[in-house]
Formats: C-alpha cells, structure tokens, sequence
C-alpha cells in the first residue's frame, strides 16, 4: 500500500515547501486539485505543464492524477437534461485528463457533488442515464490518454446521487469501460448504513483509488472512525493502489494533518 496527500491541504504553500513536507511525513504521492493550478487549468501551456511534472518527479513524489474536478466552476454539469451543457461538461473533463497525462498522472477522481445533482422532478435513474451520456463522451479521451476516472459515491449530507457505492457500480458495470471504475472515500461509507470494511470487501473488483480521511473533516484516525478494520479489508482484499489523505478542516494546521495522518496509518496498519 502507498500512502499519498492531497495537494489543496497545502493551501497557499510553495509546491517546493509542500513536496519538501509531502517526502518528510513519508507520503510518496500527490493528488492534485484542478483549480490549485488556477482559474483556468486546462489553458495551462505546455511548457508549465512539463515544468511541473519534472518539479514531482525531482521530488521524488508520483503524481497520482487529479481530484475535485468541477469544483469551483461554472457551466458544467453531470445529470443535466440539457444535451449541450452534458456535451461540455464531456468536453472539459477530456481536457482535464490530458492536463492529468501531461502531469504525469493515470488518476482522476470523480466527485464533484455540487455538478451531478438531481432536481427533485427527476429520478435517479434518469440522473444515471444522463450521466452515462457524459461518460460514454469522455471514454475515448480516456482511452487515448490512458487515465482511468473513479467515480466516487457521496454521502447524502453532499447531495443526492450516488450516494452508495452499489449504485456506483452499477452505473460502471453498464458502462464496461476498462478507464471508468470505483473510489471509495471513508468519510463518504461512513453514511453507508454497513460496516465500512464490508462496502470495501463488497466493491473490491471495481476500487482503484481511495481516500482516507473522517466524517468530522480531519484526517484518519483523528476521528472515531477506526482505521484498524479499513486496513484488514484493504489487506484482506489485495487492494495495492494508493491511500490518500483528503481533509477538509484545516484548523489544527497543515504539518500536524499531515504527520498525525500518516502516523494515524501506519500504526493502523501494523495492527490491521
């Protein structure tokens, strides 16, 4: 198992003292946030996006891909009834997976709840069908650059679709494309209603990101949530990709999430 961090934790941080702190805690990957690079980071030129990727890879740091799609843009949409905003919705997430490719990543996470909920005149499977119209319009970009995108279920306290991993697979197992497969969230499974090793065991075939994290917003183990359980089903199931520290309450300060995460984890697993 390798551990990796989410770049937008660093907030205001030069890349060279976040990756500098990124290797020192032990974490030997990133996952970026599109709009960290910016207000328009599918513009980014060519020679930045290179100068980027050799800024990771100097670092001894593998660049996992991208995470928070469409956050904190506008026009874009995933369940739309509207054909042409679903059409650039595809079009913008093909260009984020070239930006992921030339940065070096394989990964893009698909989350995003505030573009893929559904009005209440609509039903989830029309939802479904309209967001497997996106997909299916993404899926050769995804096979040209070879990123694989991960849908990620959410909990309902974040919206309204897919809010379990077992309508998420469902929607992959229509789409049977070999780039579009499951993320798995811990703060996300905490509202499951089952044991979170059990969603883990149960979705294993279709996982190939996680992230690791609580529902009170900190890291792991910085909760309640016990992370023994999580690292015996991940064992258990052969999981090997990447566990990566996603928070959103940065309050008790950037090194201490960082470190208290990573040693939350390993002592975690040891005893999982």
């Amino acid at each position: 198992m390798r551990f990796a961090i989410c770049n937008e934790l660093f907030q205001d941080w030069s890349w060279d003292r976040a990756l500098e702190l990124t290797r020192d805690c032990g974490y030997t990957g990133w996952e970026v946030a599109p709009f960290t690079l910016g207000d328009q980071p599918t513009a980014l030129p060519s020679s930045q996006r290179t100068a980027l990727a050799r800024q990771l890879e100097q670092a001894e740091v593998e660049m996992i891909g991208l995470h928070w799609l469409l956050a904190k843009t506008e026009g874009y949409h995933l369940t739309t009834n509207d054909p042409e905003t679903r059409s650039r919705t595809a079009g913008y997430l093909a260009e984020l997976a070239r930006l992921c490719r030339d940065l070096g990543g394989q990964l893009m996470v698909l989350g995003s709840p505030g573009q893929r909920n559904f009005p209440p005149e609509m039903t989830h499977e029309q939802a479904d069908t309209n967001a497997i119209d996106v997909l299916e319009q993404l899926a050769p970009t995804l096979e040209e650059t070879q990123v694989t995108l991960a849908l990620e279920p959410l909990g309902p306290g974040e919206g309204n679709f897919w809010n379990h991993a077992s309508q998420t697979v469902a929607v992959i197992d229509r789409l049977a494309c070999p780039h579009i497969q499951l993320h798995l969230d811990v703060k996300a499974m905490s509202t499951e209603g089952s044991p979170i090793a059990d969603v883990i065991r149960a979705h294993s075939k279709h996982m190939v990101h996680f992230h690791a994290n609580d529902p009170n917003l900190l890291g792991p183990g910085m909760g309640e949530v016990d992370f023994v359980p999580i690292f015996g089903a991940l064992r258990e199931t052969g999981y090997a990709g990447w566990v990566s520290v996603e928070v959103f309450d940065y309050e008790p300060g950037i090194e201490t999430i960082a470190r208290t995460s990573m040693n939350n984890m390993r002592a975690a697993l040891a005893e999982s």
